[in-house]
């Protein structure tokens, strides 16, 4: 795996290397400090002060630069702007036209050159506050920013958010879709914001632009929540080659099929848990137990199916999918068999054959970069989709038959009809499943910057001068660093839960207990709807079914709204408090509180707390790509799997908390579950502010 600072390096702009940020500089700086032996107060203040000075220093060389390039291309297109107006006065020439077309475009290629500047600027920025941090504990990142961030005479304000580029952006795009306008009828782009311009100059712009912006859309945001971390700088055309030998659509679509399937199993017994327990001797809160048998199991099978995912693609599938069909069968048998135990049983088979682990590695490793983001929407579209299609199904099952000794009624025919699809499923993947060849090395991944993929070829003339300059011997060997060694060996996979939680920082602990809550809030909701229903509205099992399907439906147009507009007028962490704050509010209103206790109130809390959760789960996986360490980007103990693990261990407590809150009777199972869920997202809110800095 190559280090950053030889890869920034290898792809700066070879005739502005003297304005970069000095990376390896800054590192050794870093190194220097870790081998003082003791570290007090007052040495650390020292440490702080030296280090956020020559942080200073080299921002300011990067953001002069940049200012005096802005100027330069203003300049540029000031006077393409005057012979614009003195020449074209006296009416269209084509020819005239097509030479300033020429014009706009080729600063746009050297505009594409600064942006591409300030991007490896910020990136480096992001990782060498990320390796003080890791060495030190300082929270450095956290005081840099707090003092930086929100000054007047911010500079570090222009790497990030580079204030003054998309004015030049502006002027490009508006004379040049002026220009395309043949007839000279003057569609401006503030009138119609819609208005498409097929100029791949433009196209690249908007492009580069987003990414520094941390702009998304419907498809990025969605992306997001499948947490399958994107490159943060693009692979070598060897690497994508080989991702590209390793991709089979097929193969792809049965991965987001088993997804599908798997959600749709683990929701479609909700509107009918408390009835089947009741019907084999035990509590109606003993759904809780019932759901969540499903869950516990997960947390094991998650960890082993992800690391039989290194050896084998097909092969953790074909055994989730029979381990399937067995837990599914004997949930259906438990009726017949009367017995409780038999359908724990069943849930916990079910949970072992929880394939998502290995569904999120497939995408991750085997999908080419251009298509991983849509093939991230399409798990999380997957999901959400069996989400609501789960308890939709139970609707269809109010029947009650009998085939030979076999009963089929509401409880048991979402057991028999998941065995089906599971054995139909299994069919296919054995006929139609391609293994990919296993990599002799691990493509090289990085963390996410900023939440999006950076898709930058490295090798177009457009971004970079043709040809590398090629170095002498000596300038080799002063270059090397010997401690980029141990760096690489410290940037591999870990290969242990121990290991990849000591690589744990401070916000990436808060953003994972956020993931916990907001699963734990949503959790709730879902796993005891039937009983809260039931009990205080007297709703049937359809009216709960249709509840829990309009949950799930819910999933999709909040993505586009907040995908397509409110990421991109608020910053993430804006979005991940007020999301907070908003899930806070819902779990306040759900308590039983007034007398007596309406429908309406439960539907809009319920709603309120499950559509905030559902934004900042988006906004949190992203924040959390984006602290994370990019050792945890791949291998066995990756940054999917630890999510996984905190979402489905608060599924477990959450269903665990139904169960033992029925002891305390009906009249006081919805608040004292709602309790926990109060205490923890208080907690999350307070957490959030001490590491808010860090998430800039």
């Amino acid at each position: 795996m190559v280090a950053f600072g030889k890869k920034l390096k290898e792809l700066q702009i070879q005739e502005w290397k003297g304005y970069y940020i000095d990376y390896k500089l800054l590192k050794k700086r870093v190194k220097h400090y870790a081998q003082q032996e003791e570290v007090d107060a007052q040495n650390r203040d020292h440490v702080l002060r030296d280090f956020s000075q020559m942080l200073d220093e080299q921002i300011e060389k990067v953001v002069l630069f940049l200012l005096k390039r802005q100027g330069q291309l203003a300049t540029r297109l000031s006077g393409l702007a005057d012979r614009d107006n003195e020449d074209l006065s006296h009416g269209p020439r084509h020819d005239l036209i097509m030479e300033l077309r020429e014009g706009y475009r080729e600063v746009g290629r050297d505009l594409l050159r600064l942006l591409y500047f300030v991007e490896m600027n910020a990136i480096g920025l992001r990782k060498i506050l990320k390796k003080f941090d890791k060495r030190f504990g300082y929270k450095f990142t956290n005081y840099y920013v707090k003092t930086r961030a929100n000054h007047p005479y911010s500079q570090l304000r222009q790497v990030f958010k580079h204030v003054g580029i998309s004015a030049v952006v502006g002027s490009i795009t508006r004379n040049l879709a002026d220009l395309q306008d043949d007839d000279r009828h003057y569609a401006s782009i503030y009138d119609h914001p819609n208005i498409q311009i097929s100029d791949p100059i433009i196209e690249s712009i908007k492009a580069a632009e987003k990414r520094l912006l941390n702009s998304t859309d419907f498809l990025h945001y969605l992306g997001k929540h499948a947490f399958i971390v994107q490159d943060e700088l693009s692979p070598s055309s060897s690497q994508e080659h080989v991702v590209n030998e390793r991709y089979h659509f097929m193969s792809l679509l049965l991965n987001l099929v088993n997804t599908f399937l798997y959600m749709v199993n683990t929701y479609i017994i909700v509107p009918t848990a408390d009835d089947y327990s009741l019907s084999l001797g035990a509590a109606a809160t003993v759904c809780g137990v019932v759901i969540g048998s499903m869950a516990v199991a997960q947390i094991f099978s998650s960890v082993y199916l992800s690391a039989w995912s290194n050896k084998s693609y097909i092969k953790p599938l074909i055994f989730s999918s029979i381990v399937l069909l067995m837990g599914n069968t004997l949930y259906a048998l438990a009726y017949d068999l009367d017995s409780i135990y038999v359908l724990l049983i069943g849930r916990l088979f079910c949970g072992l054959g929880s394939a998502r682990a290995v569904n999120r590695r497939y995408i991750s490793d085997c999908v080419p970069q251009k298509l991983r983001m849509k093939a991230s929407a399409g798990f999380v579209s997957a999901s959400a989709l069996g989400m609501a299609c789960g308890p939709a199904l139970a609707c269809l099952f109010q029947r009650q038959f009998k085939i030979f000794w076999f009963t089929f009624n509401q409880d048991t025919l979402p057991g028999w009809f998941m065995a089906f699809a599971w054995f139909v499923y299994l069919l296919w993947l054995w006929l139609s499943f391609r293994e990919p060849p296993l990599e002799k090395e691990d493509i090289v991944q990085h963390e996410t910057s900023a939440g999006t993929t950076v898709e930058i070829d490295f090798s177009e003339p457009l971004l970079l001068n043709s040809g590398k300059d090629h170095q002498d011997e000596d300038e080799q060997q002063e270059d090397e660093d010997p401690s980029d060694k141990l760096s690489e060996e410290t940037r591999e996979p870990v290969t242990s839960i121990m290991s990849a939680y000591r690589l744990l920082t401070p916000s990436v602990k808060v953003q994972l207990i956020i993931y916990f809550m907001l699963k734990y809030a949503m959790e709730i909701i879902l796993a005891e709807s039937s009983v809260i229903t039931s009990y205080y509205f007297v709703w049937s099992t359809s009216n709960v079914a249709m509840f829990l399907g309009f949950l799930g439906l819910t999933v999709l147009p909040v993505s586009i709204f907040v995908g397509g507009y409110i990421a991109n007028v608020f910053e993430e962490r804006q979005v991940l408090v007020a999301s907070e704050l908003m899930v806070c509010l819902g779990i306040v209103l759900s308590f039983h509180m007034i007398v007596p206790y309406s429908a309406p109130q439960y539907i809009i809390s319920a709603l309120l707390t499950f559509v905030s959760a559902e934004v900042l789960e988006g906004v949190n996986l992203s924040l959390l790509s984006r602290v994370m360490s990019s050792r945890l980007s791949r291998g066995t103990y990756n940054g999917g799997l630890l999510s996984t693990e905190a979402g489905t261990l608060a599924r477990v407590v959450a269903d665990g908390t139904i169960t033992l809150a029925g002891y305390w009777g009906m009249s006081e199972l919805l608040n004292i579950t709602l309790i926990p869920s109060l205490v923890i997202c208080i907690s999350t809110i307070v957490a959030t502010f001490f590491t808010y800095n860090s998430l800039y």
